[in-house]
């Protein structure tokens, strides 16, 4: 069998909450002989794609286990990875953030890249700051929250949105956040 297929049966028992699944595959790689650097670089994309902002600790911890692994070495950097392993398949699941970026990208390659706000520009030269650059820029931290209505997106996709939080872990906390900010 594939490091692939062995990989990809990983992640997927993770993505669907099967911790006995995401051992019994990870053991397959380990026991098999499988670079634990590559079975790392699969845990750290199954913390940033698959539980994401539902628990962002998921991905400092699967960071933290690569460096447990380098420092431990094998046989025994097995333990990081299977306490790693096993807490993101238990983990609270939201892939928003990576939805989020696809749908942004998607809006850059059928629209392509529009041009920066000029408020939002840092005028470096005494040029540009005659061509208003910066002009108009609102500082978020002088205002209360840290936040303040401005647009931040280019004229022709102002008010677009390509983050919509899942009501999965934490996300519920931040979706709060930003529709209290939206309402200001």
């Amino acid at each position: 069998m594939s490091h692939y297929e062995l990989a990809s049966a990983m992640i997927k028992s993770i993505r669907g909450s099967d911790p006995d699944a995401a051992l019994y595959y990870l053991a397959c790689m380990l026991e098999g002989g499988e670079d634990p650097r590559f079975v790392c670089r699969r845990l750290m994309i199954a913390a940033a794609e698959d539980v994401g902002l539902a628990d962002p600790m998921a991905l400092p911890m699967a960071v933290s286990c690569a460096e447990a692994v380098e420092k431990i070495g094998m046989p025994e950097g097995f333990i990081p990875l299977a306490e790693t392993a096993v807490y993101l398949a238990l983990a609270p699941k939201s892939n928003s953030a990576y939805a989020a970026y696809l749908a942004a990208k998607k809006e850059i390659m059928q629209s392509g890249v529009k041009p920066v706000p000029l408020h939002l520009r840092n005028p470096s030269t005494r040029l540009q700051r005659e061509w208003g650059f910066g002009k108009g820029y609102k500082y978020p931290h002088a205002y209360p929250d840290a936040w303040v209505d401005q647009e931040y997106l280019p004229e022709e996709v102002a008010g677009r949105q390509f983050f919509t939080a899942k009501d999965q872990g934490q996300e519920p906390r931040l979706a709060a956040r930003l529709k209290r900010l939206r309402k200001k």
